[in-house]
């Protein structure tokens, strides 16, 4: 892993870009192609989901559930060093229309962190294949 190629299906995502920050805090060295890499990290899916908890009287969402969903896996040396892994996290969170904007802001600070956290969770079991 320690110069991996990072596959991604979009690299502005907000987990693409704390993946690939972390990857480089911990030291390995980035490839642009996976002729020179050590170990190709494929993200296969990421994406964050809003669902609708609950609604007030007149039919408003009030209540939210945003979920992050990622699945990535390693391959290396011509095989595979870490199978397919899914890892999702959800956060519920209230919604009033009269302060939208703030709730909005809300909820992309909850998918950020969400992110950073799902990219530990990742780290982690990167760093379990040495």
């Amino acid at each position: 892993m320690a110069r991996p190629y990072l596959s991604l299906k979009d690299p502005y995502t907000d987990f693409s870009r704390e993946f690939e920050h972390q990857l480089k805090s911990s030291g390995a060295t980035l490839q642009l192609a996976r002729e020179g890499a050590t170990a190709t990290v494929d993200v296969t899916k990421d994406l964050v989901e809003q669902r609708t908890l609950a609604v007030s009287a007149k039919n408003i969402p009030t209540e939210y559930e945003l979920t992050y969903t990622v699945t990535f896996s390693v391959r290396g040396a011509g095989k595979e060093l870490l199978a397919p892994q899914t890892i999702s996290l959800s956060k519920d969170f209230s919604f009033d229309e009269t302060l939208q904007l703030a709730k909005e802001r809300e909820a992309d600070i909850l998918r950020q962190q969400m992110a950073r956290d799902l990219v530990s969770i990742a780290m982690r079991r990167l760093t379990s294949l040495k």
